[in-house]
């Protein structure tokens, strides 16, 4: 379970969250919706200590981010919305055993994770590939990898979708529901909810750093107008 206690956080003295109480159930697929600028990536990076809040607490599986930044950066896996921002390694099997080897892992296991996450986004036998010469699709595709690979109980993700084409799109989307169908948890933001809504089990919407709604798809798609959502054609 992730828990997010009265969280507030500024940047340049400017507020970006007000207050923000959340919590989310180990498993639960939530959509993270608003405007550039509402709060919502800033609220998630949150989860694993890529931000402390000014005040309030985050709780990670009932222990505080802040005092075992391993534990929540184990359990909450991060995907950026650009995957080149967190490549480490030129070669997709050295950037996915990245996290893995960090934790201190005996080879054996490393390598089991690296092969166990290939194989889910559907990139096996492909270690030794540059990871610059792959597609966009393919880039988050080893992004989420990379992520998996530290064996978190969420997987965040950040805008997948951005500037990938259709047969991009489908594949990421195909891995993610694969992924919640196992009993991942995913939190995943976006301003566009029609590929992905049919996922949910939740939709929480943010707008000038607070939360507007917090409720299942079948209600929280009515509470959307205004807020620069795109929602599916009804």
């Amino acid at each position: 379970m992730i828990e997010f206690r009265s969280v507030s956080y500024a940047f340049d003295d400017v507020p970006v969250l007000e207050d923000v109480s959340l919590s989310i159930d180990d498993g639960e697929f939530v959509l993270f919706a608003g405007a550039n600028g509402s709060g919502k990536t800033t609220l998630l990076r949150h989860c694993n200590g890529l931000l402390e809040p000014d005040s309030g607490e985050v709780l990670v599986n009932s222990t505080p981010v802040a005092d075992d930044l391993i534990a929540a950066r184990s359990a909450v896996g991060m995907v950026f919305q650009h995957p080149r921002d967190q490549f480490v390694a030129a070669t997709i099997g050295a950037d996915v055993a990245f996290g893995p080897e960090n934790l201190g892992l005996a080879r054996e296991e490393i390598d089991h994770r690296v092969e166990a996450a290939l194989e889910a986004v559907n990139m096996a036998g492909r270690s030794d590939e540059r990871i610059d010469a792959l597609s966009g699709g393919e880039q988050s595709r080893v992004a989420i990898a990379g992520a998996l690979a530290m064996d978190p109980d969420h997987l965040v993700l950040d805008e997948p979708f951005t500037g990938l084409d259709d047969p991009a799109r489908r594949s990421v989307l195909e891995r993610l529901e694969s992924l919640a169908a196992d009993g991942t948890g995913i939190l995943l933001t976006t301003h566009d909810l029609r590929d992905v809504v049919d996922l949910a089990d939740r939709i929480v919407a943010m707008k000038n750093g607070e939360i507007v709604v917090d409720d299942p798809p079948e209600r929280a798609l009515e509470a959307l107008a205004g807020l620069e959502v795109r929602v599916p054609d009804t």
